[in-house]
C-alpha cells in the first residue's frame, strides 16, 4: 500500500480551474506605488515586505522588536513529524480518520472499510473546527462539543483494499465526507472523546437530508427527480472552513463542489452557469456510476444544490441542517459571523479561487440575545454584498439585489433566486474586485477589525494587479485588514476601509524584529484569540517556498503588529487548517489535513491519517503566553 502524501484537493483543482469570466472592475496598473506609499501602510511589516518595489523615497519600516507572544518560535524545516513551539507546549493527537465516535462503532481497519463503518467513525481530511461549550449556554470549559468538517477524500487512500469493489469504495468515500459533532471532556489536562454521548453525530452526503431555505428554496433550477419541490438536499460536500453564530449554531461551507459532477449535460440552459463554477464533463471522483445524481446527463440541476452555507445545531442531534441560500452560491471558504452596531447579523465569506471575490451578508432582522428561538431564521432574509477595493483605501460593498443595476432580466436574471444561484456572474456584472484566492477570514474581538487571507495567485499578470492584490505572479499570498466604518452601523455599513496587513514569502525576512522563521507563505485559515492576536495557518508553503506548512501568530496592534512567529510545523505533505480556541484560551484545536508518510501512527502498514490535534501548555496557562 502506498503511503505517499496524496495531493490536496486544491492542488488537483488548480489544473482544472479555468477563468471563465472577468470582472468589469478596472485594472489598476500604476496605483501600487501611490497606494503603498501612504503613511498608514508603513506602520507594520507590509512596508518592509515590499520595500524593494517601492520608490526610493519611501522610508524603511521602523524597528519593531517587541511582541505579546511569549513562546520561542520554531525553525523552518521539513520532516514527517508534528512540531510545536518550545516553552511548555504539547500536542495531543485527539481524533484520527477512522477513530470510533460511538460506543458501538467498529475499530478502524483500512483494508476492510465499509460505508456503514465509516459513518460511525471520524471522517477523512478534517478541516474547520469549532468548540461549542456544554451546557449550551455558559458551561464550563472542561466539556464541550467539537464540530469538524471533512473536506474531501483522496481516492488512492481508499483504493488500497483489493477485496473491495469500486461501488463499495464509492460508498466509503461518500461516508467519509461531511461533518462530525463529538463530545469532548478534559481530564488530567488531556482531552478525550466521549463515545457514549447522545450528542455525537456524523453528517454525510450518503444519508443526511438537509432543508433548503431562503430566496432560492423551491426554485425550478433546484428541482430534481429526488426532490421535485426543490426544498431538500441529500447531504453536503467539500466542507472547508466555516463559522459559528451568536445563537449557538455552526456554519459549514461548501467549497469545491464542482469536482463531484460529470457527464454530458442534459440541459443546455445550465451550460453557462455550470461553466462559471467549473462544473464540466470530467468528474474527479466518478461517483455517477453508482449514484446517478452526480451525472449531469441525468440530473443537470443537482450542482445548483451545492455551493451554499449550511447551518447546523450541534446541540440537537435530531435537527435538520439547513442550506441558507440568502448567503449566495460560490466556493465558500469561510462564514465568519459578527454583529453590526445596529444588531444586524453580518457574515463574511470568500470565494476560494483565483480572481474571485469577497462577500458579506447583512440580515434584515436583528439578533435577539434574550430569546434564542427568534434568531433561527435570521440568515434567510437580508442583502448579500460583494466587495470593490478602491485605490484610496476604501471598500465599497455592492448589493446583489435583483432589479438593481445590471441584475435584471436583460442580463438573464428573472428573480432574486437566480441572482443567488448565479452569484459569481452577478458579482462580475457589478464590478467586484478580483482577488488572489480569498480564503480564511478572522475577526478581532476587541478592535472589530477583519482579517482576510489571500492565499496566492501565480496566474495574476502585471497588468491585472489592483490595489488590494498588488503583486503579479503572487506565489506567496498576503493578508488584508478591513476596518469597519466608525460612527455608523459598523460591519453592516456599505463602506469600510482597508490596509495590507502582511505579505507572505521570504522577502519579509529582513524586517527588523522578525525572527528567521517568522515569515510564512500561502496564508489560508485564520483565527483571532481574545487578545486580538492573529493566528495564521498555511496551505502550499512547501511548493511555494520549500518550507513545511504550519501555524504562525502575531499581534495586530502595538509595537509587535504583524511581526509573526512560527508556532507549529506540520508533517511533510500536510496543511494546517481550522484553528480554534476554547473560551478560556487554554486549548487550541486544529486539523492536520492530507499528511504524508505514516503520520501519526508511524506503522509501516498504516496509511497516513488526517487528524485533529489539541495544543495545550503543560502549566495550564493560555496559548501564546
Amino acid at each position: 500500500m502506498s503511503t505517499r502524501r496524496p495531493p490536496s484537493c486544491k492542488e488537483e483543482m488548480a489544473a482544472e480551474d479555468t477563468i471563465t469570466r472577468h470582472s468589469t472592475s478596472p485594472s489598476f496598473n500604476d496605483i501600487l506605488g501611490r497606494r503603498l506609499s501612504r503613511r498608514h501602510l508603513l506602520k507594520g511589516s507590509a512596508a518592509a515586505a515590499l520595500a524593494a518595489s517601492l520608490p526610493p523615497q519611501v522610508p524603511a519600516a521602523p524597528d519593531f522588536s517587541s511582541s505579546s507572544l511569549g513562546f520561542t518560535e520554531l525553525p523552518h524545516g521539513l520532516d514527517n513529524r508534528l512540531h510545536v513551539a518550545e516553552g511548555g507546549y504539547r500536542a495531543q493527537v485527539l481524533l484520527r480518520w477512522g477513530d470510533p465516535l460511538f460506543a458501538n462503532a467498529p475499530a478502524f481497519n483500512p483494508a476492510r472499510q465499509s460505508a456503514a463503518a465509516q459513518q460511525r467513525q471520524f471522517g477523512y481530511n478534517c478541516d474547520f473546527t469549532a468548540f461549542m461549550p456544554l451546557p449550551a449556554r455558559g458551561g464550563a470549559d472542561l466539556r464541550g462539543l467539537l464540530c469538524v468538517n471533512h473536506e474531501y477524500t483522496s481516492s488512492r487512500m481508499f483504493s488500497h483494499s483489493p477485496g473491495l469493489s469500486r461501488e463499495i469504495r464509492t460508498g466509503v468515500e461518500l461516508a467519509a465526507h461531511g461533518h462530525t459533532v463529538v463530545e469532548l471532556r478534559q481530564r488530567d489536562a488531556a482531552w478525550e472523546v466521549v463515545t457514549n454521548s447522545s450528542l455525537n453525530r456524523r453528517i454525510s452526503p450518503l444519508d443526511t437530508w438537509m432543508r433548503l431555505a431562503g430566496p432560492a428554496a423551491g426554485h425550478s433550477r433546484l428541482r430534481t427527480r429526488a426532490d421535485p419541490e426543490g426544498t431538500r438536499v441529500l447531504g453536503t460536500l467539500n466542507n472547508c472552513a466555516g463559522g459559528t453564530t451568536p445563537w449557538g449554531t455552526v456554519l459549514i461551507c461548501e467549497e469545491n463542489f464542482h469536482s463531484y459532477f460529470g457527464g454530458r449535460l442534459a440541459d443546455p440552459s445550465e451550460q453557462e452557469n455550470h461553466q462559471r463554477y467549473g462544473v464540466g464533463p470530467r468528474s474527479r471522483y466518478g461517483w455517477a456510476r453508482f449514484h446517478p445524481r452526480f451525472d449531469l446527463g441525468r440530473e443537470p440541476r443537482e450542482p445548483n444544490r451545492f455551493g451554499w452555507v449550511v447551518e447546523i445545531d450541534p446541540y440537537d442531534p435530531t435537527s435538520i441542517p439547513v442550506k441558507r441560500t440568502a448567503l449566495g452560491r460560490f466556493r465558500h471558504e469561510s462564514a465568519t459571523v459578527t454583529l453590526g452596531q445596529d444588531g444586524r447579523v453580518v457574515v463574511y465569506s470568500g470565494d476560494d479561487q483565483a480572481f474571485e471575490y469577497l462577500y458579506k451578508f447583512v440580515s434584515h432582522g436583528r439578533y435577539d440575545p434574550k430569546t434564542p428561538s427568534n434568531n433561527k431564521d435570521l440568515l434567510d432574509e437580508g442583502v448579500l454584498y460583494t466587495a470593490r477595493f478602491d485605490e484610496d483605501g476604501r471598500v465599497h460593498w455592492l448589493p446583489l439585489v435583483y432589479g438593481e443595476g445590471p441584475l435584471t432580466r436583460e442580463n438573464g436574471f428573472s428573480s432574486q433566486a437566480e441572482v443567488l444561484i448565479e452569484t459569481r456572474r452577478a458579482a462580475d456584472l457589478l464590478g467586484a474586485t478580483p482577488m488572489d484566492r480569498p480564503e480564511g477570514i478572522a475577526l478581532a474581538p476587541n478592535s472589530g477589525r477583519v482579517y482576510l487571507a489571500l492565499t496566492k495567485n501565480p496566474a495574476r499578470k502585471p497588468w491585472q494587479r489592483n490595489s488590494a492584490n498588488p503583486r503579479a505572479h503572487n506565489r506567496h499570498g498576503h493578508i488584508l485588514e478591513l476596518i469597519p466604518s466608525e460612527g455608523t452601523t459598523g460591519h453592516s455599513a456599505s463602506k469600510a476601509s482597508w490596509e495590507i496587513f502582511a505579505f507572505g514569502g521570504k522577502r519579509v525576512r529582513d524586517i527588523p524584529g522578525l525572527g528567521p522563521a517568522g515569515w510564512f507563505a500561502c496564508p489560508d485559515n485564520l483565527a483571532c484569540d481574545d487578545q486580538d492576536r492573529l493566528w495564521i495557518a498555511s496551505d502550499g508553503a512547501t511548493s511555494a517556498s520549500g518550507i513545511a506548512d504550519g501555524l504562525w501568530a502575531c499581534d495586530t496592534r502595538g509595537p509587535g503588529r504583524a511581526l509573526s512567529r512560527h508556532f507549529l510545523r506540520a508533517p511533510r505533505g500536510a496543511e494546517v487548517t481550522g484553528p480554534c480556541f476554547t473560551p478560556d484560551q487554554r486549548t487550541l484545536f486544529l486539523s492536520i489535513q492530507h499528511p504524508g508518510g505514516n503520520w501519526p501512527d508511524f506503522h509501516p502498514d498504516a496509511p497516513p491519517r488526517p487528524a485533529v490535534v489539541a495544543i495545550t501548555r503543560r502549566d495550564g496557562d493560555t496559548i501564546g503566553s
